[in-house]
């Protein structure tokens, strides 16, 4: 079979530099007190296969801060995390290597500066997302977080207030830009963040362009990670088979009897080994 691999498929520049600080705490603990920990405040990336190989050498994932001990090296997430458990983390006496992505570390800053007088944020996103948490949690008036046209359609939103537009940094662009034109007709007093990154906008449409030429398409990465489902989503709206894994091991070769092109990418933060494995097995059948 023919494989059409994505070129922007893997890690993105906030996963590599999230995964560096990680190590780097790791290859730093050799001259700490046996005692200290090194911790990530909740999943370092969303995949799973790297979140089994960290902790296998030690780190240790804990769910919120409150779980630190004085000493320990608590390394904050690549999505981020809230402004108050942020002053928690502090307050725990743990030591902070910040890892946010400086995307969404932008991101949260622009969200804090747009709304400082008392604007309210409109943010397109996933609201149980953690990096959506963070990024509200840096608005400095009301915020509503909205995940589809329709539930933004159902907001009542006043006409004579200020009001601010992001996106959650993995959002589809081409959505986001149909939104905002749709806002500007309906809101005079509105501010539009572009918070959505390159590097989503990039693979988003290179999965587009792929699906539109071969006969099926492989996305692999963790489902936890929504620039992954939204790779399956773009893909798919081409109405061609589109299969979400985490591993290749997930694949069924029937699925793929009737097929000669393939098209292959992963999330942002899919390690090479994963998808080097998915383009042997797409290549052998």
């Amino acid at each position: 079979m023919d494989v059409y691999r994505a070129k922007t498929a893997g890690f993105c520049m906030g996963v590599s530099l999230a995964l560096q600080k990680l190590n780097t705490a790791l290859e730093r603990k050799g001259g700490a007190p046996e005692t200290t920990r090194i911790c990530t405040l909740g999943p370092i990336i969303h995949n799973p296969q790297v979140l089994a190989e960290y902790e296998s050498r030690g780190v240790v994932c804990v769910k919120e801060a409150a779980q630190l001990h004085p000493g320990d090296v608590a390394v904050i997430r690549a999505h981020g995390i809230t402004r108050q458990v942020e002053e928690q983390v502090k307050q725990s006496g743990a030591d902070i290597v910040d890892a946010t992505c400086p995307k969404v570390k932008k991101a949260q800053l622009s969200i804090g500066r747009a709304t400082a007088d008392g604007a309210t944020l409109l943010l397109f996103g996933e609201a149980d997302h953690p990096e959506v948490r963070g990024l509200v949690s840096y608005a400095c008036g009301p915020a509503h977080v909205f995940g589809t046209a329709a539930e933004l359609e159902s907001l009542h939103l006043a006409e004579n207030k200020a009001y601010v537009l992001a996106s959650q940094t993995t959002q589809d662009r081409q959505i986001f830009q149909e939104i905002v034109e749709d806002l500007r007709t309906r809101i005079a007093d509105l501010v539009v963040l572009s918070t959505i990154c390159d590097a989503t906008r990039e693979r988003q449409e290179e999965a587009r362009n792929i699906a539109s030429c071969v006969d099926v398409m492989v996305i692999i990465g963790g489902r936890q990670s929504g620039n992954t489902r939204r790779l399956a989503d773009v893909a798919s709206l081409n109405g061609i088979d589109t299969y979400l894994v985490e591993r290749v091991e997930e694949l069924a070769a029937e699925n793929f009897s009737q097929k000669n092109r393939a098209g292959l990418t992963a999330g942002a933060s899919t390690p090479k080994s994963l998808i080097d494995a998915a383009h042997l097995w797409l290549q052998s059948l």
